[in-house]
Parts: C-alpha cells; sequence; structure tokens
C-alpha cells in the first residue's frame, strides 16, 4: 500500500523539506503553508535555477535554508537572502546534505529524470515522502517501492488521481478489491474526428481544457500518455494486480478515482480540479487541515459523464499499459522516449500523432537490442534512460 496503515502524525509542527519548491507542485505547498504557517517547520526549500523566486519563497515561509540545484544562481540566491538569516547553498552535494537534516516529511517534486536521486536519496527511516515525481514510479517502481519498504518510509501519492484513489482504498480489505479506476479528462482531441489528429498544431495542443500545466505534462494529457503513466504509478502504489486497473474519460474532472469493491459498493473520491487538494492531503496526513481551495457545488455542476477512452484515438495510452505488463525497463525506455519526442513535437520537428509513433519504435528497438533486462540500481535506470533517449533521437534524425 502507499502508506502504512500504523503511520501517524508527529506532535507539533511537521517538519518539511520541498524538492522543486519553484515548480507547480512546490508553488501549490507553499500556498497551503502561508495558510496555515503554524502547522509547518519549513526545514529546507530545493529548486533548480529560479533564485529570485527561491528567495522570495523562502522569506514567506521563513524557512531555515534555500538550496539550488544549478551553482550559478547561488550568488543572487545568497544576495536576494543576505539579511534574513536564511541559509543559502548549491549543487548536488548540497542537495544531499540538506537531505540528511532532520525532517518528518519531503515533498519530491523535482520534475523528471533529475529527481530520481534526491527523492531516493530523501528516504531515511521513518520519514513521509508525499511523491509528485512521476518518474520515481514509471521509471523504477520496482526499485523505488522496495527502498520505501526497507527505510520503512510512508509514501503519499500527491498526483490528484493517485490521492483521490488513496482516500478511498481500504487497505484492511484490500483483498476485496475489484478494481481501481483512474479517471482523465480525455484532453482537447476527446472528440476531434481521429483522421484530424495528423493536423494537430502546437498551439492546439497546449489547450488543456481544465489545468493549467507545463508544455510536457498538458502534450502527454492531450495523447493521454499522461493517463498511462498514471497507470502505471497505481500498479506500484496499491496492491493490485495490472488487470484490477482501468480508466475513465470523465470531462468534468470533479471525480479524479474510484475503487470497486467485491461487495459491489464503488466508492468515489470528488474535488475540484485544483492540486491544492491532494498537496494538502498529503501534507494534513492523517489528519485533514482548511486549505485555499474553492469547495465543489455539485448542483451548479448539473452532470457528471463518464466514457471508456478511444485507444484508436489515444494509442498512447495502450502502449503504457502493454510496457506496464512488460516490466520496469519498458516503462523507463516508454518515459523517456516520449520526453524526447513530444520535445520534438513542440519544436516542429514531428507531427502530433508521431509521438507514439516515435515511442513504439524506440520500445522494440531497445527489446531489440536487449535493453529491457531487470534493473538494479538507480544508475542503471540512468543509463537506460539515457540509451532510449537517444534511440528516440537517431529516429526523429532519421525521418
Amino acid at each position: 500500500m502507499a502508506a502504512s496503515a500504523n503511520a501517524s502524525a508527529s506532535d507539533g509542527p511537521l517538519s518539511i523539506i520541498i524538492l522543486g519548491a519553484t515548480g507547480s507542485v512546490g508553488c501549490s505547498a507553499i500556498d497551503i503553508i502561508r495558510a496555515e504557517p503554524d502547522r509547518f517547520n519549513v526545514v529546507a526549500l530545493v529548486a533548480n535555477r529560479n533564485a529570485e523566486l527561491l528567495a522570495e519563497q523562502a522569506q514567506q515561509v521563513s524557512a531555515d535554508c534555500a538550496v539550488l540545484a544549478d551553482e550559478r544562481g547561488h550568488s543572487a540566491l545568497k544576495e536576494a537572502l543576505a539579511s534574513t538569516g536564511v541559509q543559502t547553498s548549491a549543487g548536488e552535494a548540497a542537495i544531499l546534505e540538506v537531505l540528511d537534516q532532520p525532517a518528518d516529511m519531503v515533498v519530491g517534486s523535482i520534475v523528471g529524470s533529475a529527481g530520481l536521486r534526491p527523492t531516493m536519496a530523501a528516504m531515511k527511516p521513518g520519514r513521509t515522502i508525499a511523491l509528485a515525481n512521476k518518474e520515481c514510479l514509471v521509471s523504477a517502481g520496482d526499485l523505488f517501492m522496495a527502498e520505501a519498504a526497507h527505510q520503512n518510509v510512508t509514501v503519499l501519492p500527491v498526483d490528484s488521481e493517485h490521492n483521490a484513489i488513496f482516500q478511498v482504498f481500504e487497505q484492511s480489505n484490500a483483498e476485496h478489491v475489484s478494481k481501481v479506476i483512474l479517471t482523465a479528462s480525455g484532453g482537447p482531441f476527446r472528440t476531434t474526428p481521429i483522421d484530424a489528429l495528423s493536423s494537430v498544431t502546437r498551439e492546439q495542443a497546449l489547450k488543456h481544457p481544465n489545468f493549467s500545466m507545463g508544455s510536457r505534462i498538458t502534450i502527454d494529457s492531450a495523447t493521454m500518455m499522461n493517463k498511462g503513466f498514471e497507470v502505471i504509478e497505481a500498479f506500484h502504489l496499491f496492491p493490485i494486480s495490472e488487470d484490477q486497473l482501468d480508466v475513465l474519460v470523465h470531462p468534468q474532472q470533479i471525480v479524479h478515482g474510484l475503487v470497486q469493491y467485491s461487495d459491489g459498493s464503488l466508492l468515489a473520491q470528488m474535488g475540484a480540479p485544483d492540486m491544492r487538494t491532494p498537496i494538502a492531503h498529503c501534507m494534513a496526513w492523517p489528519n485533514r487541515m482548511a486549505a485555499p481551495i474553492p469547495q465543489i457545488d455539485l448542483a451548479a455542476i448539473v452532470q457528471l459523464t463518464f466514457e471508456k477512452p478511444d485507444l484508436a484515438r489515444f494509442p498512447a495510452l495502450k502502449l503504457s499499459i502493454d510496457a506496464m505488463k512488460r516490466g520496469q525497463g519498458a516503462t523507463a525506455v516508454l518515459n523517456a522516449a516520449d520526453e524526447i519526442a513530444v520535445a520534438a513535437f513542440l519544436d516542429g520537428k514531428i507531427g502530433f500523432m508521431d509521438i507514439p509513433a516515435s515511442v513504439e519504435h524506440v520500445l522494440e528497438a531497445a527489446e531489440r537490442k536487449g535493453l529491457l533486462s531487470t534493473m538494479s540500481s538507480i544508475d542503471d535506470v540512468l543509463l537506460l534512460d539515457a540509451e532510449a533517449r537517444q534511440l528516440c533521437n537517431d529516429w526523429i534524425k532519421a525521418r
């Protein structure tokens, strides 16, 4: 299960480290801390290169320390915080050092494969990881969850769909779970004629109907590759088999996840499409807290609709499910190839439907080369990640 049934909140303020503080999840976590500052003691904020925003955040939440991954921004960060008492540092060694500081919780929201090492390093006995980095589970799920079990670490899912399932998944009745259902908006092309998808433009694909997100995740939502990643993550987070996972397209995005039980009960978590809800749930768990989030009004929504995803329209979803069944090597390749293909689409080098086609080619090429074997370390994962990226780049250049 994603979390231990015996885990409990510590007395007094929750001491917390935020990895990826200046990203969308990190900024939402800062909003929640600002709304109830007495609940938290911010040990450290870690960001990649945005020294100006990091300095502003560190002052807003009275952080003990602010750390940049990119050492080139350290002088600007240090200058901005010179008279505040906030300690500053930069570089990979500095991040690892701050992760050794006592803390109850680490929010792991560094984007991409860059988040693998620091999130793994954040695992300390008895600590809680509020996980928002999908690569930890998509590219290294077996390794990540095994290390969490070894360190007696509680993993709480921040992603809205997984957090929804976590809220309605009865661990004591896990053997009676029939199905775990993730919902998806269907993105901007849910009703677009399939033969028109090949001519989708960058601007059209970046218009998500419900959320404002980074470019890659917005495109992944449009292809439903992101939903495929979430299926893989759910497989690692919850004690279920591949065949117990399902996806429903739900355009209103009010129901975020459902769990069906053998007695016929179908439990659903509902909420406004706002990432601060699952983040606040994780940061207060196993309790609840007030958060600056609008309450939903079902009468105003009028209707909630659900439909099966069209796999001909969204081949990326099928690719993801097939990769999950092939194992961790395949899902690592899937993620790496997709990142390269999405970047190529955004740069105008390939078409929209070439994204899943490129990923499929790389998966086949990686299997022919014998690259999908079992990985025993994060170094193995990162090596495979690099090889998959090169395969995808080569394929795109040759087109």
